[in-house]
């Protein structure tokens, strides 16, 4: 039982530090990404200095960010200026623990979950720990002590706050077809149909409403207020230099990358991809985890794709819009999501009595 136990911890272990180097890597890259995609759609190049087609400028901007001189305001707070991007890093980082990466593989006999912690309200884990990451550019908005990081703070606070109610309403009604609020228990749903049970068909509409959601959540364009350059200067994070700086602007990506893979999971199957269970009747069941593996992040790329796509393709709201567009337009849209959802469900119930 004991080498059971340390196996098992040895493993997990694995886990967490191969999922948190992945996750940097990737929001690392889509910076890169992000430029060569702007580059293309406006015509023009992107970075092509630092190493062949520009590949290295991300290790570029990372060594610049950590060799920058570090300036804290002499009026604000040290200690809650120090905790605003800490605190955004941290919740942005632990949103991936409950996400199922690929189904279990076996190494020596023993089965090893590529999740993380495999809880039983992993949905509400996810909404609570998104809810978290507001007080990161709070603290920081107002631990600066400069009014347009104060602004910028408030904007921010007001959007996470009008757009959770609409994305967690998106939610319940998903709920209400999957009946389990464990990401791994959804996923597993969806590999019915030889993996093509995917939840965007039932729920085409909730769906519409958690991606817009995200975006708000995530401040991408355009809802991108908090930031907003021409009002704001730089919004919250308008007085960080250095690290504390890059660790705002990190933590979007890691917000972007993590968004990205909760939509994969929710409504298009995770990992699972069309005539899964036919290919491991036929393959290893190892390789098949791994192809599947690849394919859940096929799904998590194309939906980072579209973020950078909408970013460079739409204006940004204007405060009012972005504010009417929550309250009057997705939590409506949301709550009738529901009550059809409600009576799509009774009337499938009751045909089959």
């Amino acid at each position: 039982m004991a080498a059971f136990f340390v196996s098992a911890l040895f493993f997990k272990i694995v886990l967490v530090v191969l999922v948190f180097t992945i996750t940097l890597v990737i929001a690392m890259y889509s910076t890169y990404g992000e430029r060569k995609i702007a580059a293309v759609m406006q015509d023009r190049v992107g970075p092509d200095r630092a190493g062949p087609w520009g590949i290295l400028q991300p290790l570029a901007d990372g060594g610049k960010f950590f060799m920058k001189e570090e300036i804290i305001p002499a009026t604000s707070n040290k200690f809650l200026f120090i905790l605003g991007p800490s605190l955004a890093m941290l919740t942005a980082l632990m949103t991936s623990a409950v996400i199922p990466w690929g189904p279990n593989i076996t190494i020596n006999g023993t089965l090893v979950p590529l999740q993380v912690a495999d809880i039983n309200v992993g949905i509400l884990y996810v909404l609570g720990i998104v809810s978290l990451g507001v007080y990161g550019v709070m603290i920081g908005g107002w631990a600066s002590n400069n009014k347009f990081s104060l602004l910028g703070a408030i904007r921010a606070s007001s959007q996470m706050i009008s757009y959770e109610l609409a994305m967690g309403l998106a939610i319940i009604a998903l709920l209400m077809v999957t009946g389990s609020l464990s990401l791994n228990h959804i996923v597993t749903q969806q590999s019915a149909w030889h993996g093509m049970r995917w939840n965007i068909i039932f729920q085409p509409l909730g769906f519409f409403l958690f991606i817009i959601c995200a975006f708000a959540e995530t401040n991408r364009a355009p809802f991108d207020l908090p930031e907003c350059e021409t009002e704001l200067i730089g919004g919250y994070h308008t007085e960080y230099s250095s690290m504390k700086l890059g660790m705002y602007l990190f933590s979007e990506y890691i917000n972007m990358f993590v968004s990205s893979a909760i939509m994969a999971t929710l409504y298009f199957g995770g990992y699972n991809f069309p005539y899964i269970d036919k290919l491991a009747e036929v393959m290893n069941a190892n390789l098949v985890s791994l192809i599947a593996v690849g394919v859940f992040f096929a799904k998590i790329f194309i939906f980072i794709f579209i973020f950078m796509w909408v970013r460079w393709t739409l204006p940004r709201f204007r405060y009012d819009q972005l504010m009417r567009l929550g309250w009057q337009v997705l939590i409506p849209l949301s709550i009738l999501n529901i009550v059809l959802t409600g009576g799509g469900i009774l009337f499938i119930q009751n045909l089959f009595k």
